[in-house]
């Protein structure tokens, strides 16, 4: 009966923080639905969704032996609680569910080793920083520089503007016009 991933009709016998312990029929043993497969949404506390003596269909999705016990994993979200239809038949939310839980990955122990370039001089155009197979300049062309932030531009317009309060006689001078 255990090897068979069917969906049956059984009884909450305890409620913990993060599930909940289903009589499994015919036996003794009792199998926990994690608060994860109560529902396919969020629950933060399986006492919300079930209580001790109610009826629940659930279905087998997994069975271990820990210390020479059996431990049965059932799940909730994948039976239709009003029919009991097995809504994941083959499986696939399942393996899903596995896959999710598999692509995290704890990076932070990995050292980060960047490879820049340092005290390099590029042949074509002599700038720092770069090899002459990676430069974007052409021999005679253009140079380009950044451009500065707002912040910088806006302290620059305002030295600007307190250079030409000084100079404010030859500015309110109509004849010198000002180009932009």
């Amino acid at each position: 009966f255990l090897q068979v991933l069917c969906s049956f009709s059984s009884q909450v016998a305890t409620v913990t923080d993060y599930g909940a312990f289903i009589k499994i029929p015919g036996c003794r043993k009792q199998g926990l639905v994690h608060r994860t497969h109560m529902s396919s949404c969020r629950v933060d506390k399986p006492s919300e969704i079930v209580d001790v003596g109610d009826k629940v269909w659930v279905k087998l999705i997994g069975k271990e032996m820990k210390d020479d016990k059996l431990k049965l994993s059932l799940s909730m979200k994948v039976v239709n609680q009003g029919t009991g239809k097995d809504l994941d038949p083959n499986n696939v939310s399942l393996d899903q569910d596995e896959r999710k839980k598999r692509t995290f990955r704890d990076y932070t122990s990995q050292k980060i080793t960047l490879e820049a370039v340092l005290n390099t001089v590029c042949k074509k155009c002599g700038c720092k920083g770069h090899f002459a197979k990676e430069c974007f300049m052409q021999p005679g062309g253009t140079k380009y520089s950044l451009i500065p932030e707002e912040e910088e531009e806006e302290v620059a317009a305002a030295a600007a503007g307190c250079e030409r309060d000084e100079k404010s006689s030859v500015a309110d001078h109509p004849s010198k016009k000002r180009k932009k």
